[in-house]
Parts: structure tokens; C-alpha cells; sequence
């Protein structure tokens, strides 16, 4: 594989990037990814997290003893105790005197006691990326990574798969309805990963093909820069199997510009979009209220209509092509694929709906980037019908936040009603003057039509205050926007019970 880090510095580039966070990103490429017998016992911090929990799954069914640490109670820990996992609730650093190797994500402050405890244990401390490569150490595996729709992309290969009667092992950032799991070791030799570029852990990946669905600005604070985020995709393509195959969005520019990065290294290239000459040809996207259908066409798999259940929006057509051409890369039944997800149940936090209160309906959905943004709430405008579009915004991190809110702001300005949450930290120190209303006071909305509501608690109230039978609620972010869903739901319920008497009966409940 190409040293970049060597290669940048030769062509003048500075070996240091300037982002905070590069070392996160230039060291993931040199980790050392340990045999699966020398883990010994493994202490996960953050155990719940959707990583974190589908690596811990994995691991567990491995035979690897299993213990972690989370803030609070959820069914996600009662799951993982279910297991055989040792899940502490609140942190001390006496969780990890039994401990042989520390697993962490980079969501987790660096000075967080437990991580600092680990790093001066001298034992092993290991990315999440690290450890899954170790559990998934004699497994081919197929790696999805991009800015936007890696979550779906991977979903839908998984369940194509399973319908064939592959039983793959996978590990994806939200849970498949169908089994509610976010991760599984199967029987086969074939492993779906979801690849991550945010921190550089898709550099941990050697698949023997894989798939980049976009390539855009994004967690600048690790990457420093768009160039940064190209270089890091370029170390990604390196750890592609020689020969192997690199599938790519024809429509996507950042895309394209990897792919001729891949033909240059040797590996094989396909494609896939609208755009005229994609190898798997899109083409005839309809935008139905509870899926999308599209035609596809190339040279292997014919022409084919196909339906997606659950998943909304132009972009996820895309997504389900490009999982649609690696399903026959693989060899997979495409009938038998194409069957499983007309019935597709969907992912969790993908335009995942929460039922109706009150005649509103309420949505949610993982977006937290402009683009992201965008897309859903562009797909969510015909699902609304005759009622209004209220989209609900928690910023993820300030940099971020700092980074793209004029950007944000446009995207909100497609709702009808715009309502932005405080900022949810991550790991983020306060950046002054940055908070939720910086997005607030650049939305080109009535005044009437924009909201700043920095009380967590007091949302559902809000929402419910401002809505109305037949309007829409999105909700939309990285943090915890998604817990306020029910409740929002509930309260919406309530105000329409006190200004109108019962709910009917009939009302769709969650």
C-alpha cells in the first residue's frame, strides 16, 4: 500500500494537517490490528453506542469476554447483559481492572478518567475499527463508506444477501428492523461493513471490494479540509485488495474523482447514477409515500424495476443501486434481492416514523449535514401532502456548527416551520458565540416561521404548540433529538384532545 503520509510530504504537502483532529486520521492507517486470540478479556466505553454495540454483538459471539460502560440505562444495554456482556451504567475507573484490551470511539473525550486510566494501564487501547478487523479476521469483507447513505447502502446489501440464504456477518451504524440488530457474525465467509471516514477507521478496512457513495466536506475538524477528506478516501482505495472492485457514484463529483483514483492504482471500477454512461444505469425514480421505485440497467443484470420499502427519497434510489450492482458482483440471486426489499422495513433513525398524535405525524432521521438535510426534507415535502413541513434541528458539535451554518440554515429554509435545537457537544468544548441561534438568524424564513428553542426539555411543547392536524415533524440530528420523538408525538396528542375533544379511534398509534 502507498505511504500518503510520505507521498504528501514529498509533493510539498505539510505531513502535518492542520485539522485538531488529523492525528486521529493519519495514525488509524498504521494501527495495529491484533489476532482475535490476543484480545483477551475487551472493556468497551460508550458499549450502547450503534458501533459500539453491533462490535461488542460480534465479539460476544466470538466467545470473547465482553464488559463495557454507558451513562444510562437503555433497551440497548439490557440487550447487550442479555448476551453475556457485563454492562456497567456510570464510569470508574475500577471497570477496568479485569480488563486485557480497551476499546473506545472518538466521540469519547480524551480526558475522560476511564480513557486516561486506560492509556496509563499500558494494555492495549484500541479504535473500534481495530478491534472489529480483529473479530472479523478470516472473513471477505465488502467495506461502504462515503459522506452521506452509508447506513442504508449497507442495510439493504445485508438483507439482500440474507434473502438469498447468505448469512453474512455485518456491522452497520443503526439497527435493520428485520431482527433489530446492528451487527451479526454469520456462518459464511462474507462480511458487510460499514466503513467510516469521519475519524479515518475505514482505514482499517481490507475488503476485496467496496463502495463509495459520495464524497463531500465533512468533519473538517478531523480532516482539515476537503482535500484532507480526498486524501483519507485515497488511503481507503489503497486498502482495497489488488484487482479488487471499487463501485462509485457517477453523480457525485467527490465520487468520480476517486474512481480515477482507483483506475490509476489498478483496481476495477464500476459505476452507477443518472449520469449518462454509469454502468449501472439509473433511470425512472418514483417517489412513492412509503418508498422509492427505480429502473436499473447494465450489461450483467438486464433491466429491472425495483421497489424499496420504507426508504424515501431520490437519494436512496441511489443507494439501492449501488447495492443492487455489488449484490451482482457478489453473485447474489437479484430476484430474490429485489423481492426482500419491496418489503424492506427500513433502518432505525432513517426517516423512521413514530406514529401520529393529534393528526401530526412524526418522523425522524439521522441527517446532520447540509446535503443530508436537504435530501430528507425534500423527500419528506410530498410525504406531507396538503399539511405543513416542520423540521426540527439539533446541530451536532460547534465546529461543525460553525463550519456550515449559512449552509444550514438554507437547507431549514425548505421546511415550512423551522425550529433549531442547541447544540449537542459530542466531545466539543464550547466555541463562543456559537449555539444554535448562529443557524437561527441566517434562515430566510418569516420570522414567525423560525424558531430557536435552546430547552431541551420544553421541544415537544413547542412543536406541539406550533402544529396542526395533517402537518409533518422531521426531527433531525447526530445527539439525542431522537428521544424527544414520543413525546413530541404525546404532546401533540394532548393539545389536540383539549382543543377538540377525543382522538378518534382510528388514529394510526406507533
Amino acid at each position: 500500500m502507498t505511504d500518503r503520509t510520505t507521498q504528501d510530504a514529498s509533493e510539498g504537502r505539510p505531513q502535518d494537517w492542520a485539522a485538531p483532529g488529523a492525528a486521529l486520521v493519519r495514525s488509524a492507517a498504521t494501527d495495529v490490528i491484533p489476532a482475535l486470540a490476543d484480545l483477551g478479556r475487551v472493556h468497551i466505553m460508550g458499549i450502547a453506542g450503534a458501533g459500539m454495540s453491533g462490535l461488542a454483538r460480534i465479539l460476544i459471539e466470538r466467545g470473547v469476554p465482553v464488559s463495557g460502560c454507558e451513562a444510562r440505562m437503555s433497551t440497548t444495554v439490557d440487550g447487550l447483559r442479555a448476551l453475556g456482556a457485563t454492562v456497567h451504567v456510570g464510569h470508574s475507573v475500577e471497570h477496568l481492572l479485569d480488563a486485557d484490551t480497551f476499546v473506545y470511539t472518538t466521540a469519547i473525550n480524551p480526558k475522560h478518567e476511564e480513557m486516561l486510566a486506560a492509556r496509563a494501564s499500558g494494555k492495549p487501547v484500541l479504535r473500534r475499527a481495530a478491534a472489529l478487523a480483529a473479530a472479523l479476521e478470516d472473513k471477505r469483507s465488502v467495506a461502504i463508506a462515503g459522506t452521506h447513505g452509508k447506513t442504508s447502502t449497507t442495510s439493504l446489501l445485508t438483507v439482500g444477501a440474507q434473502a438469498c440464504g447468505v448469512d453474512p456477518s455485518f456491522a452497520i451504524g443503526g439497527n435493520l428492523y428485520e431482527g433489530g440488530r446492528n451487527a451479526h457474525l454469520g456462518t459464511g465467509t462474507l462480511a458487510i461493513v460499514e466503513a467510516d471516514e469521519s475519524d479515518g477507521s475505514f482505514l482499517l478496512t481490507r475488503p476485496v471490494a467496496a463502495i463509495v457513495t459520495n464524497v463531500e466536506a465533512d468533519h473538517l475538524e478531523n480532516h482539515g479540509d476537503l482535500e484532507g477528506i480526498f486524501r483519507a478516501f485515497e488511503q481507503f482505495v489503497d486498502r482495497i485488495e489488488e484487482r479488487g472492485l471499487l463501485l462509485a457514484c457517477a453523480d457525485d463529483a467527490g465520487a468520480q474523482r476517486i474512481a480515477e483514483y482507483a483506475r490509476r492504482t489498478g483496481r476495477r471500477v464500476q459505476t452507477y447514477g443518472e449520469s449518462p454512461g454509469a454502468d449501472v444505469l439509473v433511470s425512472d425514480i418514483l417517489l412513492l409515500p412509503d418508498g422509492v421505485e427505480f429502473t436499473a440497467h447494465d450489461a450483467h443484470i438486464g433491466t429491472r424495476r425495483v421497489r424499496v420499502g420504507a426508504l424515501i427519497g431520490r437519494h436512496m434510489a441511489l443507494n439501492a443501486a449501488a447495492a443492487l450492482a455489488m449484490a451482482g458482483e457478489l453473485g447474489l440471486d437479484l430476484d430474490a434481492v429485489t423481492r426482500a426489499w419491496a418489503g424492506f422495513g427500513g433502518v432505525h433513525r432513517r426517516f423512521e416514523s413514530h406514529g401520529t398524535g393529534g393528526g401530526v405525524r412524526v418522523y425522524d432521521d439521522y441527517a446532520h449535514h447540509p446535503t443530508e438535510i436537504v435530501a430528507s426534507l425534500t423527500a419528506a415535502r410530498p410525504a406531507a401532502g396538503e399539511g405543513r413541513l416542520i423540521a426540527v434541528f439539533q446541530p451536532g458539535t460547534y465546529s461543525r456548527t460553525q463550519t456550515f451554518a449559512r449552509e444550514f440554515a438554507d437547507a431549514m429554509a425548505l421546511a415550512d416551520i423551522a425550529v433549531v435545537m442547541d447544540i449537542f457537544p459530542a466531545r466539543e468544548e464550547p466555541i463562543p458565540g456559537i449555539t444554535g441561534a448562529t443557524i437561527t438568524e441566517l434562515i430566510e424564513l418569516p420570522a414567525e416561521r423560525v424558531v430557536y428553542e435552546p430547552r431541551y426539555g420544553a421541544v415537544p411543547a413547542r412543536i406541539a404548540a406550533l402544529a396542526r392536524p395533517g402537518d409533518l415533524v422531521l426531527t433531525m440530528g447526530i445527539g439525542n433529538v431522537y428521544l424527544l420523538c414520543d413525546e413530541i408525538r404525546d404532546a401533540c396528542r394532548a393539545a389536540f384532545r383539549s382543543a377538540s375533544g377525543p382522538v378518534p379511534a382510528s388514529e394510526p398509534q406507533p
